[in-house]
């Protein structure tokens, strides 16, 4: 059973470069291999540099969002007050609101993520009684290192039901 609480947390925005996911929702290899391709070439061709130095804070957060019918994934980071968006960026909002938050370690961003979404959406939200997700972006938030492994935290936005 993964532990979670529930928080309120103030709107945020995220800019973030995206790739529109092509292999079927149920294709977790196909999914995988994209978003492994997409997290390298980012960081390898410095765009997530460039977003970086754009950021409010030193967090760094991976979007998953449908958007017209399309899956996408998103590398990220909190906007600064005066920040330049990139042309190729997307600005992401999160409501204000009630959001489910599961913790969790990873060697690497990717592991992260995927752990902190197997625990959120595969333990944490089915035993959230009286909560319930309506949808609307989500995100794992990578925030730091400690002990040699990357901490963060899965927010997912939440309705009371």
């Amino acid at each position: 059973m993964a532990g979670y609480t529930i928080e309120e947390k103030d709107s945020f925005t995220v800019i973030g470069l995206g790739v529109d996911l092509k292999s079927d929702y149920t294709d977790y290899a196909g999914i995988h291999k994209e978003k492994m391709d997409f997290w390298q070439a980012v960081s390898e061709d410095g765009r997530l540099d460039l977003l970086k130095g754009l950021a409010a804070n030193d967090y760094v957060f991976v979007v998953n969002e449908a958007v017209n019918g399309k899956m996408m994934h998103y590398a990220g980071v909190m906007a600064g007050a005066a920040a330049q968006i990139p042309q190729e960026a997307r600005v992401i909002q999160f409501p204000k609101g009630e959001y489910l938050v599961v913790a969790g370690e990873g060697a690497t961003t990717e592991e992260l993520s995927n752990t902190l979404t197997g625990l959120a959406f595969g333990q944490a939200l089915p035993q959230a009684e009286g909560y319930a997700y309506v949808g609307g972006p989500n995100t794992a938030v990578e925030m730091g290192r400690r002990d040699g492994s990357l901490y963060g935290e899965m927010w997912i936005p939440v309705l009371r039901n």
